[in-house]
């Protein structure tokens, strides 16, 4: 039985010590927390969606800005969704899809990735290197990106235009599908490419690993892909994606927010939902400690234009 539950590139002029940043304008203004967030939840176990959306709710009832999130877990049937169409520029994200892509691509031709593709691919994900990204997105072409996405499934991300890979339109409902096709068997990706996207995943920097991570028990597996992006209107775009198992449950975690008055605000809000999450599913679990940046990092998302 299912329970439910529901209550209401180019390149840029500006550069920065750690690369190129999209024009911003300081002190940009949050979007306001006036509208409570309408959390959906559903569940296989009695009782676990209204803790869920009654916990979720709670950590967004004092943050400002728009978010965004999608969780599934396998194991109990669970499902969490909050603002699931709503589309945010994805930063560093679309990482995951531009690897993704790039393993698809290599599979329609019954290929190895190359010892370049391997090189740039691990900067990517562990480091999320942009010239390592420009590169990679620049070799596939929007039309082979195009072409994964709709292989997936992920009928509502946009690619960015012009170059600017970090402006690609996404969304929490297609972020759960990518996370979907890494997590269990299909035919878009291979075990091996799944193999290989989780491993690049599970070695995130430990100065990245912040985010949906925050609260995880030891006992499970973290596989995490960030992304902060600083425009001069709706602040700090700060997101999240990751995929958890162990301790007997098997799920997937996206946050999206926009409207961050800085990248430290946006962390936070994420954490106190992951934290939250984490701490319903895995209950006896010691949390982990949360990340708080000691400075605030800059990342560009451009890319030169296509040749």
């Amino acid at each position: 039985m299912t329970h439910r539950i529901s209550l209401r590139a180019r390149a840029l002029p500006a550069v920065v010590a750690a690369g190129l940043l999209v024009p911003v304008v300081a002190g940009a203004t949050p979007a306001s927390a006036a509208t409570a967030p309408q959390v959906s939840c559903t569940s296989g176990t009695a009782g676990l969606a209204a803790k869920l959306q009654r916990d979720i709710t709670a950590a967004l009832a004092t943050r400002a800005g728009t978010v965004a999130v999608g969780l599934r877990d396998r194991t109990t049937n669970t499902t969490c969704t909050l603002r699931a169409t709503t589309a945010y520029d994805s930063a560093s994200v679309v990482k995951v899809t531009v690897l993704a892509t790039l393993l698809w691509d290599a599979k329609k031709t019954n290929r190895y990735l190359t010892s370049r593709e391997t090189t740039l691919a691990t900067a990517m994900i562990t480091k999320s290197d942009n010239a390592s990204t420009t590169s990679l997105w620049n070799q596939l072409g929007v039309t082979k990106v195009k072409g994964f996405l709709t292989a997936a499934g992920m009928t509502q991300t946009v690619p960015g235009s012009g170059g600017y890979w970090g402006l690609t339109r996404i969304n929490v409902t297609d972020e759960q599908r990518l996370l979907s096709l890494i997590t269990t068997k299909n035919t878009v990706l291979s075990d091996n490419a799944r193999a290989y996207i989780l491993k690049l995943m599970g070695n995130v920097i430990t100065s990245q690993r912040w985010g949906t991570p925050a609260g995880a028990p030891s006992s499970v597996a973290v596989h995490v892909k960030n992304g902060w992006l600083q425009r001069a209107t709706r602040g700090w775009r700060v997101h999240s994606v990751g995929t958890f198992n162990g301790g007997g449950h098997d799920y997937t975690l996206s946050v999206l927010t926009d409207g961050n008055s800085t990248m430290t605000y946006g962390v936070n809000t994420i954490q106190a939902v992951s934290k939250a999450i984490h701490r319903d599913l895995v209950p006896t679990a010691t949390a982990a400690t949360r990340y708080t940046p000691t400075a605030t990092p800059m990342e560009a998302y451009v890319a030169v234009p296509q040749g």
